[in-house]
């Protein structure tokens, strides 16, 4: 944080925005602190978070330790659609057999004893996403609150097709102002 004050400070910047994705806690936590240390304006601009709708069956959990204990219990085949860093954390409920969607082929095998990888990059659309959970024959979705569009497909497929989501909640973030379009950040910068 002490780097982020000094550069702020030595190039005179007077406006920060926070366009990290929603689960990069400590780099907000960095911004916050580093603009409250150096006396400059912070805004986020973050893409709002999803909601259940009607026929959504979300397990809401804190974080991805709270994903994996969700998963006690009989075998099943689980989309997990949360990028590779987290993907050793699930190989405790080595039951269920995963299927990986990851953005690039892993360089090292996942360590998960049952595991399917495919490689795909977003956006989704609602036709390619169930036909993923149809040709895997999906039976539970895990995946982070990032919200957007981009992503969004397998919950509206899963809602379609009654499949349960366990839902990995937003982290604890700063307490700044938040913005959900550009445009709004350029209102910001000029008023």
């Amino acid at each position: 944080m002490a780097g982020l004050v000094q550069y702020l400070e030595e190039h005179n910047i007077t406006h920060v925005v926070d366009a990290t994705h929603p689960f990069a806690a400590q780099m907000s936590w960095n911004a916050f602190e580093a603009c409250q240390e150096a006396r400059r304006e912070l805004i986020a601009l973050t893409r709002p978070a999803w909601k259940a709708q009607a026929g959504d069956r979300w397990t809401h959990v804190a974080d991805i330790h709270g994903a994996v204990a969700a998963l006690a219990g009989d075998p099943k085949r689980v989309l997990l659609a949360l990028g590779k860093l987290n993907v050793p954390a699930f190989a405790v409920q080595s039951q269920h057999h995963f299927v990986l969607r990851l953005v690039d082929q892993p360089e090292e095998q996942p360590g998960l004893p049952n595991h399917t990888v495919v490689v795909a990059r977003g956006p989704f659309d609602v036709a390619g996403d169930r036909a993923l959970l149809q040709k895997y024959n999906i039976e539970l979705v895990v995946c982070k609150n990032a919200g957007g569009v981009g992503a969004e497909a397998k919950l509206i497929v899963a809602r379609e097709l009654g499949v349960p989501v366990i839902m990995i909640d937003r982290p604890n973030l700063p307490p700044r102002c938040e913005v959900a379009a550009v445009d709004e950040v350029l209102e910001w910068v000029t008023s």
